[in-house]
Formats: C-alpha cells, structure tokens, sequence
C-alpha cells in the first residue's frame, strides 16, 4: 500500500481531534510525522488511542474521592513501621513505610529525615577529587567538628583551641579562616601558637560567661550550607551523585558543579517554594508512589495524582486532615464527622451556618440518598404523563 506523505498524516489526526484533548493530539502530530504509514496503519493507530482514551475515561457519577481513599488507604494498613539505614561511610536513617506516607499526606513543614540527591554537572561527576569538593562546599562545618580539644582557663580568661589539623586538611579549612571568624565575633583578642593552637584572651572572669562564649565559638559555622549535616559521595554507574542528610534546596541549586535540573529534596515545601506549585505536586506523588512501591504495594498512580491535586488545589500545599481539605468542606456535618465534631457544630451554630446537603457524607449522615452513581440524577416527570398514569 502507498505510505502517507506528512500532511496526509496530520489530516487524518485532525479527524479524532473532536474526541481526544488538545494534548494528545499534539504527540500524535509530533511522534507520527516523521514516521513510515500507510492508511490502513494509521487508522489502525488512531483507533487504538480513540479507544484508550474513552476506556480511561471515568463514568459519570464515578465516586473516585472514595475509590482513591479506599485505593491508598487499605494497602497502606500492610505497611511496616520502620525507619531504613543508607549503608555508607557514615550511614544515616530515611524514614520510609506509613510514616513517611503520614508525613507527605500531613503536609508537614520539614520532614523527620529531611535529604537530598544531588547529581553534578558535566566538569565534576566523572572524577570523584572533583565531586568531593563539592561536596566539601555543600557540608556545614562547624568549628567543634575541627578541633581535637577546648579549654578553658578561668586564672587568665582565656579559651584554647586544639585543632585537628587532618580533618581540617580534609575538609579544605586553613586554620587562617577560622581565626578571621573567631575575630569578627569580637570577644576578645586572638592569638596563633604553632601549627594548630588557637588562644582567645576575653577579658571576661565570670565562669558562666566564659562557658557561653565558648559554645558560641563551637557553634560557629566555618563553611557549608545551612541545614545540609552530612554528605556521602557515592558512585552510581558512571557518574558520582552526592547524598545529603538535611536539606537546602535553593543555596543548593547555587553551589558551583551542581547539575541544577537534577537536583531533589524530598522536603516538599522547600520545592514548593523554590520551584513552585506544579513541582510540590509532582514531589508529593513521587514521595507517595515511592513508600507505596518499596513496600510492594500496587496501586494505581491516578488515585495518588488525585489526592495530590486536592492538596495543591489552591496554589499551596495543604494537608488532608482537620487544619486543611477536611477542615475546609463547605458542609457542616462532614466537617463534623471526620474530627472535633462538638467544636464544629458549636461554631456552625453560632454562625448560623446552613447545610446545603450536596456531599456524600452529609447524605449518608440525614439518610438521604447519595448523589454518587445513579443517585447523582434525578428523575423529571411531565404533567401530561402524571394525567395519562391516572387514567389509567
């Protein structure tokens, strides 16, 4: 048979473009085009994506609230509470099963694990010097984690520093830097002896004081981003990825040798405000799909997809529960059934609050029939039919 010139093809897609949407239309337009067809094939094509799509469709008076509730909530009961170990150099813990779905679903503000993936840039990820630097850039430092010994001599007010001259060469911190840092605090006079002892002279005698002043020095930060606690430089297939305990996605996303497009938090409000709203939603799926998948439960991506569009509906993140969906149902009674229900009912009545009855909960609730399935229509009787029924 003939093979279809280019614009034949995009001829016959326009034909289905009063059945599919806009979207789909474009794909096939852009992936069929430059393809080999003859008709036969591309009404063979066409016709599998007409039905598809109307197979995929959902049935007028479908309940999915309550098909995607049951969906993620029965399989989530199997789940196993526990937290899972990263083996590594210096491991630490990503908390994974039902309390990581509570957290993503509670929309909490920092998660209880909060980390990152950071993938690097053409320069860096091939060469693991390289990606330790980076990674060098990103771990907080404070001056407690570089010092072997502190004392402190109360006879002349003066704090000693031991430093660790290893862990510093290791870290890429000059013993220069830290006196500069010590300065700028201006508690007192700083002064170098030898190769890895610094001397604070304070001037101040009071023993709580000088106790004080010594945890503000240890608690001063000399590099690193804020929050990020820990890095592991870990090699995965040909590349060297970075993973962090602690998470700061936006001075993260300004470090030099970080690939900026592949970088991940799974802290979903950090995303919200650095990448905006669209990118929260995909974050609270993939948060969600993943604890779903690692623990070998099958459930279908839609349900999680509607459950994350409620949540971000309104252009910020809110939780599923009483300060946020739930809390926010125009109806008093299914405001009342899911939590705190005397609350609800005292304030609702002190407002003068009326109930339109137009959910499933409030239904159920007054024994009315509910408007899911066939109870989403009603029936309209003519006057001309009620006569004919009573004559006969």
């Amino acid at each position: 048979m003939e093979t279809l010139t280019k614009e034949d093809i995009l001829k016959e897609i326009e034909k289905v473009s009063n059945i599919l949407p806009a979207s789909i239309i474009e794909e096939l337009k852009v992936k069929l085009q430059n393809i080999k067809l003859t008709k036969k094939s591309l009404e063979k094509i066409l016709n599998r994506v007409v039905n598809e799509y109307l197979n995929s469709l959902v049935e007028p008076g479908e309940p999915v609230g309550a098909v995607a509730a049951q969906s993620v909530g029965e399989p989530s009961t199997q789940m196993t509470l526990r937290t899972f170990h990263y083996a590594g150099v210096r491991e630490f813990n990503v908390t994974l099963g039902l309390p990581r779905l509570i957290e993503v679903l509670d929309a909490r503000r920092t998660p209880s694990t909060p980390m990152m993936t950071i993938y690097l840039d053409e320069e860096h990820k091939y060469d693991e010097e390289k990606a330790k630097e980076v990674a060098r850039m990103i771990e907080t430092t404070y001056i407690e984690n570089i010092i072997k010994n502190v004392e402190i001599d109360f006879v002349s007010a003066s704090i000693t520093l031991i430093m660790d001259l290893e862990v510093m060469k290791d870290k890429g911190i000059d013993i220069e830097s830290v006196v500069n840092l010590i300065e700028k605090m201006n508690i007192g006079e700083v002064e170098v002896q030898g190769e890895d002892k610094i001397v604070i002279h304070t001037n101040i005698y009071e023993i709580n004081k000088l106790q004080k002043i010594k945890n503000r020095i240890m608690s001063t930060k000399v590099k690193g981003v804020k929050g990020v606690h820990r890095v592991i430089v870990r090699k995965e297939k040909n590349e060297y990825v970075l993973y962090t305990e602690g998470s700061n996605l936006a001075a993260v996303l300004r470090i030099k040798g970080v690939d900026a497009t592949r970088v991940y938090t799974n802290n979903i409000h950090e995303i919200e405000e650095v990448l905006g709203i669209e990118a929260a939603r995909n974050a609270i799926i993939k948060e969600a799909m993943g604890v779903l998948e690692e623990q070998g439960l099958d459930v279908d991506i839609r349900h999680v997809m509607l459950i994350a569009d409620l949540m971000t509906a309104d252009g910020t993140i809110k939780q599923i529960g009483r300060h946020g969906v739930s809390g926010e149902k125009p109806s008093v009674l299914a405001r009342a059934a899911f939590e705190v229900t005397i609350n609800h009912l005292l304030e609702a009545s002190v407002r003068g609050e009326k109930d339109e009855l137009l959910g499933v909960t409030e239904n159920v609730i007054v024994g009315q029939i509910v408007p899911v399935g066939t109870g989403i229509v009603q029936m309209l009787m003519t006057m001309r039919s009620a006569k004919n029924e009573g004559k006969n």
